[in-house]
């Protein structure tokens, strides 16, 4: 039988602020798995800390509350662990880009076959708004004394030059495009990065929704709202790397940060980059260790009369300096 998008639900209560931008992303995630039809014991979330903590507890899958700033580790873990599922990590800009930025760079560099979604607001919602690394320099929101002292985090840019292979950017009330966006970062062979603008409604004054629709602006002629969101593909903008040479992959990463770059009048919505030509790491284990597809260590049978069955020194090999 077919599973729709109730199969993905659970029966725990969604107690985030209303008009939360964080509704539409969970609601896009179960939309995603639904219609690529994800048996969910083949699927797992893992999520951080803040208000994005929860989703883990809202989507019907093997899910994991994970550390502040750790999300990261945990899902690149279960992975390599158990390469035949289909890994969603997700987290808070600040949960990611704030503690996790480390943790973020160095997932680029494994390029492990999994999506991480940032929920990005610009403030830390959990905690009463304080500026994220998000929040633009001398920005002041609503429970900020002072204008932001700190230039903000780039996290298209991060993610291209930290070694992302899929990198993209949604806007949390275009529900339908933020899914098909999930669907295209799951089904990217290798590590993909969807960083999703999502209002927060209770302490961000400044990116609210209606800004991103553009009511403080309207056309001369019209007198219409002038929304700032645009999308890519509605374009001329080709994101893949077609062809293995450094010419092409510096341009197409050249561009991907520029385009990232559009800020207040038009911001573009889209895929930004993506590079299938660079393995996963999960796919060069294959190449190092015997029937790793097959009899991962997550299936293996952990002890036999007390003693420890699962072999996992192939793996412990790779890291040995």
């Amino acid at each position: 039988m077919a599973l729709k998008v109730g199969d993905y639900k659970t029966d725990v209560h969604n107690d985030w602020c209303p008009g939360c931008g964080d509704f539409g992303i969970v609601n896009s995630i179960q939309m995603a798995l639904a219609e690529m039809e994800i048996p969910r014991h083949e699927t797992a979330i893992f999520s951080g800390i803040g208000c994005s903590g929860k989703t883990s507890h809202f989507i019907n899958v093997f899910g994991v509350h994970t550390l502040h700033g750790r999300v990261l580790p945990f899902a690149q873990g279960a992975k390599i662990s158990n390469p035949n599922l289909k890994i969603i990590a997700v987290g808070g800009d600040g949960d990611g880009l704030g503690i996790g930025a480390g943790h973020f760079v160095a997932a680029g560099r494994r390029n492990v076959d999994m999506t991480y979604i940032i929920f990005d607001n610009a403030v830390y919602g959990l905690t009463k708004g304080q500026a994220s690394p998000t929040l633009k320099l001398g920005e002041k929101t609503k429970s900020l004394p002072t204008p932001n002292t700190n230039y903000n985090v780039n996290p298209i840019g991060l993610a291209i030059t930290s070694g992302f292979t899929f990198a993209a950017r949604a806007y949390s009330y275009d529900i339908r495009h933020l899914k098909d966006l999930i669907i295209a970062a799951i089904n990217h062979k290798g590590l993909a990065f969807v960083d999703v603008l999502q209002p927060c409604p209770t302490y961000n004054d400044i990116n609210t929704r209606d800004w991103f629709n553009g009511v403080d602006r309207k056309d001369e002629t019209t007198q219409k709202p002038m929304p700032r969101i645009y999308k890519l593909e509605d374009t001329d903008y080709d994101p893949v790397v077609h062809y293995s040479d450094e010419t092409e992959l510096n341009q197409k990463k050249t561009q991907a940060i520029v385009k990232s770059l559009e800020w207040d009048n038009r911001i573009p919505i889209g895929i930004f980059y993506k590079n299938e030509l660079i393995t996963p790491y999960t796919r060069r284990l294959v190449d190092k260790i015997p029937n790793y597809i097959e009899n991962p260590s997550a299936l293996q049978n952990i002890s036999k009369n007390h003693t420890p069955t699962t072999k996992i020194d192939e793996i412990l090999d790779l890291y040995k300096i």
